[in-house]
């Protein structure tokens, strides 16, 4: 198997539904990562044997293709393919693990794994269309399955506002002490991430009213937040890295994915995690960050009691919650952030989860590049 590299990764600020981000194209959006992918590494696009990118809603101007249509936009020769991907909320971290499956196999060289998703432009469940033969209970609304699982784990309204109050301060100082700084794509009209509220309270947290069912737990505040953007990953072979004299970041170690209940649905991160473990040969304890994807703040507190993770090491930066979540870029964007972090930490291991529609998880394992030295700021 060849080692698999992560060159670099670069991600739009995510912006709020109908906010700084919502005259951009979703094809533009995308585009503007890629080309960002190019300009940083200096490599020659037509050496990219494919470009696989993750996006939710697959219609209106999200339809037809929306990998080629943007590289084509980013001014990549005819000659580079492109495909997308519905892996729901993992879609884009399912287009790392197949690009970086097709290096390891030897199949090619360098690939390019990105994802995009304008919320506002093609609103949320634009695609949902269950089939005939799906049973009834395996159609379940993510918000109730969030409920569900709140109340499996003996959540209280206080505990999941208090999680979300700490994602928007832990986002807003890392972003204030410029930890995003090295693979942020700022653009004109967006510098920053839109949707994280350094003014938050638990007050103003606990005033939101239940979003999904009556005397809930799951508000519009303990939730992730409906964004646009895109994010990129350039991973390659270490041949392909020698020849272009190219200094990655991180290289992937082990990645999996799992089913599990669809109508607790947010429950696979735990057993994802456990798999991706055992393939790595790693122990929990291994793992010096974590980034569990913040679709809703059970979720996350949910997999820290099954696993007794401690909150310390877990989406240190914020997640979600504060910082958004434009369904198909998030995988790549968690990338982005947690080999950032790992560089600027100087630690080693780091492992990336999220749920996923239809009750299934994603889980990838990176390992941060020792002779690349830590960014202390």
């Amino acid at each position: 198997m060849n080692e698999v590299l992560i060159v670099d990764a670069v991600r739009t600020p995510a912006g709020r539904r109908g906010g700084a981000l919502a005259n951009r194209h979703p094809v533009q959006l995308l585009a503007l990562t890629l080309r960002a992918l190019i300009d940083r590494t200096g490599i020659d696009p037509a050496a990219v044997d494919d470009v696989l990118a993750g996006c939710v809603s697959q219609v209106g101007e999200q339809a037809l293709n929306i990998a080629r249509n943007a590289l084509l936009t980013a001014g990549f020769p005819h000659s580079v393919p492109g495909a997308t991907i519905d892996r729901q909320c993992g879609s884009s971290q399912q287009a790392i693990a197949f690009a970086s499956h097709a290096i390891a196999a030897g199949a090619c060289d360098a690939a390019i794994a990105c994802g995009v998703e304008s919320m506002t432009r093609v609103a949320l469940g634009s695609s949902w269309l269950h089939g005939p033969g799906v049973p009834a209970e395996h159609i379940q609304n993510q918000g109730l399955s969030a409920e569900l699982v709140a109340k499996r784990w003996h959540m209280t309204r206080e505990e999941l506002d208090a999680y979300s109050l700490e994602s928007h301060q832990r986002a807003a100082a890392a972003a204030e002490r410029g930890y995003f700084d090295a693979h942020l794509l700022k653009l004109p009209e967006l510098d920053r991430d839109e949707g994280v509220r350094p003014d938050t309270s638990i007050e103003k947290l606990g005033s939101l009213k239940p979003a999904f069912m009556e005397g809930g737990l799951i508000t519009a505040g303990n939730s992730s937040q409906i964004s646009d953007g895109a994010a990129a990953v350039l991973v390659a072979s270490a041949q392909f890295v020698r020849r272009n004299n190219l200094k990655p970041i991180a290289r992937i170690v082990a990645d999996a994915v799992v089913g599990d209940d669809p109508e607790l649905m947010l429950t696979a991160p735990i057993p994802a995690t456990r798999r991706v473990l055992q393939r790595a040969g790693l122990q929990f304890e291994d793992i010096d960050l974590f980034e569990v994807n913040e679709a809703f703040a059970s979720v996350v507190l949910a997999w820290m009691r099954e696993l007794r993770a401690g909150h310390a090491k877990v989406n240190v930066n914020g997640g979600a919650i504060a910082l958004g979540h434009p369904l198909g870029a998030t995988g790549a964007r968690l990338l982005a952030i947690l080999a950032g972090e790992l560089r600027r930490r100087g630690a080693r291991y780091g492992l990336q989860v999220m749920c996923e529609g239809g009750g299934m998880a994603n889980a990838t394992i990176i390992e941060r590049i020792s002779e690349t030295p830590p960014v202390r700021t």
